[in-house]
């Protein structure tokens, strides 16, 4: 009974001051929510909420899938009613069909969207009108009535939290996944259930942003309308999607996107331009400036005119990348990687000319989570061959065959891959991985010398801040270790872990001055934090307080 009261309890917690101020018909211009929390205070609240779901294992921290999805939501935020709002943009583990935005510019995507959609212009729909729930501040709009001292919605799921581990006993753990999922699922769905005036003003600024970003505009209502269909088809007891219950789609609201969609066609021109690879067709207005696709001015009289390009050829419509990041969704998202391998043994059944690239894709990844390097090796060649400049099968590869036991062709088939890509995220992070895996003085060292210039640029990223830590500590520099292991674990929602680690740090007689300042600014920064853990009560259930 004691996890049923808990998620009962933050359940009224929540959604009783939400839905009185959901009551209240707030206008859509000059609208005071925005001095409910400074942006500040509104992106304090979204990075500590990110903690958290990753602290209990919602995200799906992957550096491939977060840098598709980080272009995508970067372009499309660029381009958006606000476009030096800064937004953080993550993927969740949940195969459940939804999206979220919240305080900061922070918006989550769950796996299950993706894998529903059947292409990117779907998800980049989504995400658009995600961005426009952010840039109206709908979110702030909808508590804009609450009490300014009262407790923020993600520490109130935190105390439940607290009540559920002093339950003590075999329940506590029960207790706490009970009380976070009941926590989450409010926030996704009763904290950004917005009025029908709010959802009508995101699909119409969403849109624009999606047109400005060179998507195509019949994306939303044509994603909104196949979620209708699935909700029409739920007749036999299964679960309405999380999408359709924190975005009701009703028959004009699809009419409407629809409107919305031809008469920005009628103001545009579609232009079509042969790339390699291919045909690319985009539609620009030439009224629109915001639109339009305007060349670059000549300032330097040697360019010779072909050479000149648009100023957002590069960053416009679709990234080409959509199905194999939904493919290697579909691997990281399963419960376990026998059940993914299932999964595609039915999609082979189910098609009548099999499996598609992107798919077999998938499939040789999930082979090699399963611990068949030597068949996902063979299988990886073969597509490699096929695309060989697809960097998702050639970093696959790679790691293949790194566990098949060809380290040596799989860290030259790595150096290839930084030169080819230089600065890349996701082929510095995989390389350093297969490295800190292969173990040794001398991985370490190549890793570390490898990940230290990124290192300014990721103090947010728990990622890399794992893997530069174990570089760091294989190649013997215990101190950069420790700095890096007690990031990774603030990232992760252990503030108070990685206060210990740096306290203990600090007390490391053979620290120079300037590392001894950098540890003490960090204490520093994080000691407010742990202190307001624990004024409410929030303990860390992995230290030992005896």
């Amino acid at each position: 009974m004691r996890p049923l009261l808990l998620s009962a309890a933050l359940t009224l917690a929540l959604a009783v001051p939400l839905a009185g101020a959901q009551e209240s018909k707030l206008p859509d211009i000059g609208s005071s929510a925005g001095e409910l929390l400074t942006p500040a205070r509104q992106a304090e609240y979204g990075g500590m909420m990110l903690r958290e779901l990753r602290n209990y294992g919602f995200l799906l921290d992957d550096p491939l899938v977060d840098d598709w999805l980080q272009t995508m939501g970067a372009r499309l935020g660029s381009n958006s009613a606000q476009p030096r709002q800064s937004y953080t943009f993550f993927m969740l583990k949940d195969r459940q069909i939804n999206a979220f935005a919240t305080l900061g510019g922070y918006i989550g995507v769950n796996a299950g969207l993706v894998l529903t959609a059947e292409r990117e212009d779907e998800v980049a729909a989504v995400l658009s009108h995600e961005i426009a729930h952010v840039t109206q501040q709908h979110v702030l709009r909808g508590v804009e009535r609450a009490q300014r001292d009262q407790i923020p919605i993600l520490l109130g799921m935190l105390a439940a939290v607290v009540a559920a581990q002093q339950a003590g006993g075999n329940s506590a753990g029960d207790a706490t996944m009970a009380a976070i999922t009941s926590g989450m699922g409010l926030m996704q769905q009763r904290q950004i259930n917005y009025t029908r005036s709010n959802e009508s003003e995101a699909d119409r600024l969403g849109i624009r942003t999606l047109a400005r970003s060179g998507y195509d505009v019949d994306a939303m209502a044509g994603f909104f309308e196949r979620m209708s269909a699935s909700m029409r088809g739920n007749q036999g007891g299964y679960s309405v999607p999380d999408f359709l219950q924190t975005h009701p789609v009703t028959t004009t609201r699809i009419s409407e996107a629809k409107a919305r969609a031809e008469q920005m066609k009628k103001d545009t021109v579609l232009l079509t331009t042969e790339v390699p690879g291919g045909v690319r067709q985009e539609r620009v207005n030439p009224a629109d400036p915001a639109l339009s696709d305007p060349l670059v001015r000549r300032s330097n009289p040697l360019l010779p005119a072909s050479m000149q390009i648009s100023v957002n050829s590069l960053s416009r419509g679709s990234t080409g990348q959509f199905e194999w990041a939904r493919e290697r969704l579909r691997v990281l998202s399963a419960d376990t990687p026998a059940d993914v391998i299932s999964e595609y043994e039915s999609l082979q059944r189910a098609q009548k000319n099999g499996l598609t690239e992107p798919q077999r894709y998938g499939l040789a990844l999930g082979r090699l989570r399963n611990s068949a390097a030597a068949q996902a090796t063979r299988d990886l060649t073969e597509l490699l061959r096929d695309h060989p400049d697809n960097v998702w099968v050639a970093l696959a590869l790679g790691e293949a065959e790194s566990r098949s036991g060809q380290q040596a062709q799989a860290n030259a088939r790595f150096e290839t891959l930084m030169r080819q890509h230089p600065g890349s995220r996701p082929v510095a992070l995989t390389y350093a991985s297969i490295l800190n895996e292969q173990g040794g003085r001398e991985a370490g060292q190549r890793a570390q010398a490898m990940l230290r210039p990124m290192l300014s640029q990721s103090g947010n990223d728990p990622v890399f801040q794992q893997r530069f830590a174990r570089a760091s500590e294989l190649a013997g520099d215990t101190t950069r270790a420790s700095e890096a292991y007690a990031e990774a674990a603030f990232l992760s929602g252990r503030p108070e872990q990685a206060l210990i680690q740096l306290q203990a740090l600090k007390r490391q007689p053979s620290l120079d001055y300037v590392v001894r300042a950098r540890v003490d600014a960090r204490i520093e920064s994080i000691t407010p934090t742990v202190l307001e853990m624990r004024r409410q009560g929030i303990d860390d259930p992995d230290l030992d307080r005896r």
